[in-house]
């Protein structure tokens, strides 16, 4: 048997995606030791969230870095418009933001979090360790002191002062520390798939309702990453219909694509991603602080969530930096941290769950065509009023920035 290897560090944290990794870079920049643990080999994963919001741009701004970044391939979205019930209405209009990048960027995952790992590695105190599987606590005099993980070189002990749970929304770390979930729920899932795109196709992202049916399509230069949106639990009713229903029913929403449907060969070319929204009711425990999607599950209504999970980070960087410099992150820190993100946090879930309930979740199911309704018609006739859905998506109830 392996011996057991075990790290003395400032900060652990348990996740290396958006928010456990920014988190990382910044206690880096501030002299902290830092080790991110990270149970994949990559961070090469299909259909992961990849809106860069302008709120997350301007942090790389701050980080001196955005120059850099958008030298990695990407998309800019200066507009969201939806297609109802056949007639285009421009939803949001990012050009007035005050930001000095004013769209949203589509960029894969895996690049993005690929690009915080860079600038991480230019601190000495940065440790990225992969293939590093959480699976439980350490605890010592009542409180939490680290983590247990698996390695293909045998178990590792990370011995830390502050522990901190970024490891999504199935995270082992709030389950370990026993952390209470209010389950907000959602009554939708979302099946993602990539659909090749033609030059005569429009360039901006696109919501299309209609007959029953809602599609999301994304730009991504060669290709479409679209999301189907149906009705919590009816994947394998959808699937018994057969996977030529399945095409009709795109199809019917979005005639355009018609003719290149036949890429999706098998259900295999189709994900299912389970929708969820919570959040915990407390954030922390004495030697430990849970952020991000292990915080707060957020709906795909927006494509908020990496931006929301990157703003904790911001904020426990900033609020957390100091005493864990000095040695001494009391359980009072901690809570600072949930103060200060728990309102923008419950306030945009708010307006996610309102639109699954009364907006997404009556169109599932309804196979009339639908006439767009009077507050959409007025983001058409009136475009000075795109730019309020335009900061609530992009900068979100409070924007964090770095100290």
């Amino acid at each position: 048997m392996p011996d057991l290897k075990r790290i003395e560090t400032d900060c652990c944290i348990a996740g290396g995606g958006p928010a456990g990794m920014m988190l990382g870079l910044l206690l880096a920049r501030k002299g902290a030791n830092v080790v991110v643990l990270e149970k994949h080999a990559d961070f090469l994963r299909d259909f992961r969230g990849d809106t860069i919001h302008p709120s997350t741009l301007e942090l790389m701004h701050e980080l001196g870095v955005l120059e850099e970044f958008l030298k990695r391939p990407h998309q800019e979205a200066r507009q969201i418009s939806a297609s109802v019930g056949g007639e285009m209405i421009p939803v949001a209009d990012f050009s007035h933001l005050p930001t000095h990048c004013k769209y949203i960027a589509f960029m894969p995952q895996w690049d993005f979090l690929n690009f915080i790992a860079e600038q991480g590695r230019k601190y000495s105190c940065f440790n990225l360790h992969m293939q590093s599987k959480v699976v439980d606590l350490l605890h010592e005099n009542g409180q939490i002191c680290g983590v247990k993980a698996e390695t293909p070189e045998g178990p590792l002990e990370v011995h830390a002062q502050l522990t901190v749970g970024a490891d999504g929304r199935t995270s082992i770390v709030r389950e370990r520390a026993e952390l209470k979930v209010n389950n907000i729920g959602a009554p939708i899932d979302v099946l993602w798939m990539k659909l090749p795109r033609s030059e005569s196709d429009p360039d901006q992202p696109m919501g299309h309702f209609d007959r029953g049916r809602i599609f999301i399509a994304i730009y991504r230069g060669d290709y479409w990453q679209c999301g189907f949106v149906i009705r919590k639990g009816s994947l394998d009713i959808i699937k018994s219909r057969g996977l030529d229903s399945f095409r009709r029913d795109i199809a019917a929403i979005v005639p355009f694509m018609a003719n290149r449907l036949e890429t999706l060969s098998s259900w295999d070319d189709i994900k299912l991603l389970t929708v969820s929204v919570d959040r915990l009711k407390c954030w922390h425990r004495a030697g430990l602080l849970c952020i991000g999607d292990a915080a707060h599950a957020m709906s795909p209504v927006g494509g908020v969530g990496i931006n929301l999970a990157i703003q904790d980070a911001v904020a426990a960087a900033n609020l957390l930096h100091a005493p864990l410099l000095s040695g001494n992150v009391s359980e009072a820190d901690l809570a600072k941290v949930q103060q200060r993100r728990k309102f923008p946090t419950a306030a945009t879930q708010r307006i996610q769950v309102l639109v699954q309930n009364k907006i997404i979740g009556e169109v599932i199911g309804d196979d009339s065509s639908l006439t767009p309704p009077w507050q959409l018609k007025l983001l058409k006739r009136f475009p000075i009023l795109r730019r309020l859905p335009a900061r609530l998506i992009g900068l979100g109830f409070r924007a964090e920035h770095i100290n």
